[in-house]
């Protein structure tokens, strides 16, 4: 039976481990292993007679190559206790190996930049439509092997690990570009959507430094992915002024930059900003935690009012939904975000905190979801019985019947939490599991499903 000091102390350790893994000096591996060190530690003076908070603050003095981390980490908690057992002294400085952590980055910018060009030398161009297709199937693979790369060099991953993220990635292309699928194909649209999002997971391999069975590693990865989101689109709106000002200034001297913006900022610039946005996700982590926790908190609650509204108006005018290709997509985005909204929540919440107000409207989230996708796949089922199947539709209800499981699970979990019969901890653990069911399916989608329909 979880006691109230055993929450408290797990409370401690999680704020230590955050802390460490905040810390250049240190790889997830490394972290890993002080932790585990950690806690034996302080299991060994428990067994001793000493209460679990006092074999805390013990255990993180004896750390003998953790007393300059664990000294700033006093600095930053001064109201606790502890302070005083390990202050005195001067903090570290920054090792080599995070000096190289910048141009190490901006060298992995510039390839991801680079690569998006390489087509070119082979007459496949950007602005050519008759290459649309080409890009649309490929551009995740300019960008995301670079960015595995960086994390498994930052991570320190060994070759192993290595070799898997190389085949995967090898398998993402061969499939992508050795499949003959027509430029018209709706297995063209499913492949430019769903490879991102398998790749995505093995950088998350990468991230994780090749333990993807670590829930904690999992709910790191899903932090981050939030946190990267965020940065890119910081950049990206940077970016969007950047080339307002360049088409502004050159026009104003008579010369039109429109080509150079089109054929290299913008395109160059995407693939760098991937690289950029996690680097400084991982180098200003304090800046942005304080960030995203605020924006969930905003558009949560205005997500459940928009869904609630949607809700109402279905009901009230008794219109059905038209499942076109577009509608499936929007609905499947929307839903998407809702579970976004829901993992980047869970990812920066205390697990020791009680349930309050914002718990029951993340509740009520995650329930009016579960409802609009129940409306979406009865109307996917409809039109499915009465056109039959083709890739969209099928592809549109794979995914609503795995985000109906997840809802519906998260929901019940959610409700024991609010009412106090279950621990956060265990929808937590439930949505770190169930990302390797998003990875498989999107795999599946990529490689089946252009045999199952004959490259329809």
């Amino acid at each position: 039976m979880t006691t109230d000091s055993d929450t408290d102390l797990e409370a401690q350790i999680a704020e230590w481990r955050a802390y460490m893994h905040r810390r250049r000096e240190l790889s997830h591996t490394d972290a890993e292993e002080l932790e585990d060190h950690l806690r034996g530690r302080i299991t060994e003076f428990t067994e001793a007679g000493l209460r679990a908070d006092e074999a805390f603050l013990i255990a993180v003095k004896r750390m003998g190559t953790l007393d300059e981390l664990s000294r700033e980490f006093a600095r930053e908690h001064s109201e606790r206790l502890w302070k005083q057992l390990v202050l005195p002294g001067e903090p570290e400085a920054p090792t080599a190996r995070s000096r190289r952590e910048l141009p190490v980055m901006v060298l992995c910018a510039a390839v991801a930049a680079l690569a998006i060009k390489v087509p070119g030398l082979f007459g496949l161009h950007l602005t050519d439509e008759n290459d649309a297709s080409f890009y649309a199937r490929n551009l995740s693979l300019f960008a995301l092997p670079v960015l595995a790369a960086y994390f498994a060099w930052q991570r320190r991953v060994g070759p192993r690990v290595i070799g898997v993220l190389a085949a995967l990635f090898v398998l993402g292309a061969v499939a992508v570009n050795a499949y003959p699928l027509d430029d018209d194909s709706q297995s063209i649209v499913l492949t430019a959507i769903h490879l991102p999002l398998a790749l995505w997971l093995v950088v998350g391999i990468a991230y994780a430094g090749g333990d993807w069975r670590s829930d904690r590693r999992r709910m790191d990865f899903i932090r981050f992915t939030g946190e990267w989101l965020i940065y890119f689109v910081l950049l990206g709106l940077g970016g969007g002024v950047l080339t307002a000002f360049t088409l502004g200034t050159f026009e104003a001297i008579g010369l039109d930059a429109e080509g150079f913006v089109q054929q290299w900022l913008l395109p160059c610039g995407a693939m760098a900003g991937i690289v950029v946005a996690a680097w400084l996700v991982e180098a200003k982590q304090s800046v942005i935690e304080n960030m995203a926790p605020v924006l969930t908190r905003v558009f949560t609650p205005l997500f459940a009012a928009t869904l609630l509204a949607f809700l109402v108006a279905f009901v009230w005018t008794n219109n059905g939904i038209d499942v076109e290709r577009d509608v499936l997509i929007l609905f499947d985005l929307l839903l998407v975000i809702v579970l976004g909204l829901l993992l980047y929540a869970i990812s920066a919440r205390d697990v020791a905190t009680r349930p309050g107000l914002f718990d029951r409207v993340q509740l009520a989230l995650v329930v009016i979801a579960l409802i609009i996708d129940v409306i979406v796949l009865l109307a996917i089922t409809g039109r499915i019985t009465e056109f039959g199947l083709s890739p969209n539709k099928s592809a549109a209800l794979g995914e609503n019947v795995i985000l109906l499981a997840n809802l519906a699970w998260s929901a019940w979990l959610f409700l024991g939490f609010v009412r106090g019969r279950m621990p956060f901890a265990r929808l937590e653990r439930w949505q770190t599991r169930y990302v390797t069911v998003y990875a498989v399916w999107a795999w599946t989608v990529v490689l089946v499903f252009p045999l199952v329909f004959d490259f329809a």
